[in-house]
């Protein structure tokens, strides 16, 4: 007996996202990319229906391009190559580039090294898109299955479109010794599903795990989302805090007992959460995972070293750190209690969480 399954891309659409960058490529337009300004207190709005509406305006000239149609096509093979296992696909990517993966907490330091990494091989930071760069794709998340969306399904296809980014973008990039090109990317989403991340990847992808004091990192979080609400309670207001909201519903609480909250338990409680995931979901470890916890000196220490891996003698740009730890005494406690509990659980999957760092509070 045979068994046909079609799928076709009005079920399997391709995203906003990778119409917009390659529309981008194929007009010569400037690309959004912005992400590396580690400064920029300007809110990240929850824009899904914008994007959409834009993509919908330039989608003739993408399909009807030959860059455009070829891209698609290769986002559309890895897409089937991922969904049936056929991991030869997957070696075209493995065998030609290097990924320098930064994973870890939004607003913990992540973009400062990932536009380190992109200065030392070359790039121009004010070119290199948002999504080639940064943390929003592709967009793995936790499982949820509503009408018309599966998490595993979405998550394979945003991977499938950047592996298909990645060959445009890095087309004519720099190469290490060894003859790979190097392709560095902010992977705040791979602790939702570490080890399918990896198995994308390839073997040689290097991660970069940055930390930070939970009572500094929700400080970053809330003055990034334009303060801490008047009423003390959370809010969702821009991407960062969406993601909270929707971490938070995934361990079991409704939306409306999440808005009547504290700010701080509910950043504290994804905070918590994300990091049980960084260690439990299959994320690569050996020799190519590096930990750093936030600190002036550790990370700039740390983008001397990778700038000098790559075989690039340049000094790094400054990092600005600001000493926020005499605020909020009140949460230090909560914070404590839960720094010791992902210390134990990394300590089960054999990952040493160096407390003493964190707790320096920066």
């Amino acid at each position: 007996m045979g068994v046909e399954i079609k799928l076709t891309d009005r079920e399997l659409p391709i995203s906003p996202t990778m119409i917009d960058f390659l529309d981008r490529v194929i007009t010569d337009k400037p690309h959004e990319a912005g992400w590396w300004d580690q400064l920029n207190e300007i809110l990240v709005p929850i824009e899904a229906a914008e994007r959409i509406r834009h993509a919908k305006e330039v989608s003739d000239r993408v399909f009807n391009h030959p860059l455009g149609q070829k891209a698609i096509l290769r986002a559309y093979e890895f897409l089937a190559a991922i969904t049936i296992g056929t991991t030869a696909k997957l070696r075209e990517i493995h065998d030609r580039y290097r990924f320098i993966c930064v994973v870890g907490c939004p607003r913990h330091g992540g973009s400062y090294l990932t536009r380190e990494l992109f200065l030392a091989t070359g790039h121009d930071v004010d070119k290199v898109p948002n999504a080639v760069a940064h943390d929003g794709f592709p967009d793995l998340s936790p499982f949820l299955l509503s009408e018309g969306s599966n998490a595993h399904t979405a998550a394979a296809q945003s991977l499938a479109e950047y592996l298909a980014m990645v060959e445009v973008f890095f087309a004519r990039s720099f190469r290490d010794a060894d003859g790979f090109t190097v392709v560095p990317k902010k992977a705040t989403k791979a602790a939702y599903d570490g080890a399918f991340f990896g198995a994308m990847l390839g073997p040689r992808t290097e991660y970069v795990i940055t930390l930070r004091h939970p009572v500094a990192a929700c400080i970053s979080t809330y003055e990034k989302s334009t303060g801490l609400p008047l009423d003390g309670r959370f809010a969702a207001r821009g991407n960062i805090e969406d993601w909270v909201k929707r971490d938070l519903a995934w361990v079991g609480m409704d939306e409306g007992a999440i808005a009547r909250g504290d700010y701080f338990d509910a950043y504290l409680r994804y905070w918590e959460h994300y990091h049980y995931r960084l260690a439990l979901t299959g994320l690569p470890a050996g020799a190519g995972r590096t930990v750093v916890v936030y600190g002036k000196e550790r990370l700039m220490d740390l983008a001397a070293s990778l700038r000098a891996k790559l075989g690039n003698t340049g000094t790094p740009g400054e990092f600005r750190i600001f000493d926020n730890r005499s605020r909020h005494p009140e949460w230090s406690a909560k914070a404590t209690g839960a720094i010791a509990r992902v210390a134990q659980v990394w300590a089960t999957a054999g990952w040493s969480f160096p407390i003493d760092e964190v707790m320096e509070g920066w």
